[in-house]
Order: C-alpha cells, then sequence, then structure tokens
C-alpha cells in the first residue's frame, strides 16, 4: 500500500512550481498540476490535468480528487477552508500553512476585504512576490514532506 501523498497544485497562478518538483523529486512523491486549459504549457514537467475555464474549475477538481493526507498548494484562501475537513495540508505558494486554527480568521479577513471593495473602498492587494517567500515554500514543503518520510 502506498502511503505517499500526492502533490496537487492549484496551478494557474502558482510562483513555485519548480521548488514543488524539486521537493517532490527528492521525496518520490507524486505532483499534479491543475489548470485551466487557457493557462495550458506546451511540454510541462510533471502530471498535468486541464480543466475548464470556469472560475472554480479546478478547485472542484482538487476537492474530488484529494485524499487524506495528501498535500495542496493554493493561494485560495476558500479552498483551503474546503479542504481542510477533508484532513489535507494545504499550504500557500508563500510557505503559509492553512490549519483548522487559523482558517476562519482568514477566511474573515478576505470577506470584509471583499466588502470594504464593494463599498468602492480600495484596499491593499497581496505584497509582492519575494526571494525569501519562495525560500519560506521550499522549506515548509521540504518540512511536511520529511514528515511523512518519518525524518
Amino acid at each position: 500500500m502506498n502511503n505517499k501523498p500526492t502533490i496537487h497544485v492549484d496551478a494557474d497562478a502558482c510562483p513555485v512550481k519548480d521548488e514543488i518538483l524539486h521537493c517532490a523529486s527528492l521525496h518520490e512523491i507524486e505532483v499534479c498540476f491543475v489548470a485551466s486549459y487557457k493557462n495550458m504549457m506546451n511540454n510541462p514537467e510533471g502530471k498535468w490535468v486541464y480543466v475548464d475555464a470556469d472560475k472554480e474549475a479546478a478547485d472542484l477538481y482538487i476537492v474530488n480528487s484529494v485524499k487524506k493526507g495528501d498535500i495542496v498548494v493554493t493561494a485560495d484562501i476558500g479552498l483551503a477552508g474546503t479542504l481542510l475537513p477533508k484532513d489535507v495540508y494545504v499550504l500557500s505558494p508563500r510557505g503559509k500553512e492553512y490549519t483548522e486554527e487559523n482558517i476562519f480568521m482568514l477566511l474573515d479577513m478576505r470577506y470584509q476585504s471583499a466588502k470594504l471593495r464593494r463599498q468602492g473602498k480600495h484596499t491593499k492587494g497581496p505584497k509582492a512576490f519575494t526571494k525569501e517567500d519562495r525560500i519560506c515554500f521550499t522549506n515548509k514543503l521540504m518540512k511536511t514532506l520529511s514528515n511523512f518520510a518519518g525524518n
């Protein structure tokens, strides 16, 4: 029986695809990138699943494909909130782990920002993705994968 997780990636805007492939190869773990057919790549490395261009198509594919213990990489807080009850590890591309302890606060912050935008008020978007974010993500993913390996 294979107890290794699969890494599922919400790939349309994921800035850490190379890091995911590198970490997964070191631990011999399968990666499944899920993207809209509008973002189809030529000769991509890894397993790619292309879904319809609908807003939630990639999310629905991931939700229906994961199993307990899998890892999902996404910046989508709503998707993270849907996955946590399925006992899935969810990481942001910046290396933040979504947990039962922090997801409600993150969902509320997202809601409050959307509410302000609907009122015509300006809210800050995410800060620019940095080299430090990339390093933080890689370290967190390696630590998570090492836990599966028993290291």
